[in-house]
């Protein structure tokens, strides 16, 4: 039996209010914000293995996301398809 790749989120049970990603992703996967639904928010850990940067990404409309930066932070790299390998 495979494990599930938590990169790619959980198209079969979208959309959802909210997704929180635990693993920094070198960007924010598509598939999760196209997961989100209408008022949903996505926060979730990007940039390099160092040091990234928190962010929430609110989908406005079908096409539409607003996107704010947060606070620098440390995780530990998504792994995956849709993160950093």
């Amino acid at each position: 039996m495979n494990s599930p790749d938590g990169s790619l989120g959980w198209p079969e049970e979208s959309p959802f209010d909210g997704i929180v990603v635990t693993a920094a992703a070198p960007a924010v996967p598509e598939t999760h914000k196209t997961q989100l639904a209408i008022g949903g928010r996505l926060v979730i850990p990007v940039g390099p293995p160092r040091v990234q940067e928190l962010l929430r990404i609110r989908r406005t409309g079908n096409d539409r996301y607003i996107q704010e930066r947060h606070l620098g932070v440390r995780f530990v790299p998504l792994v995956g398809a849709g993160g950093s390998a």
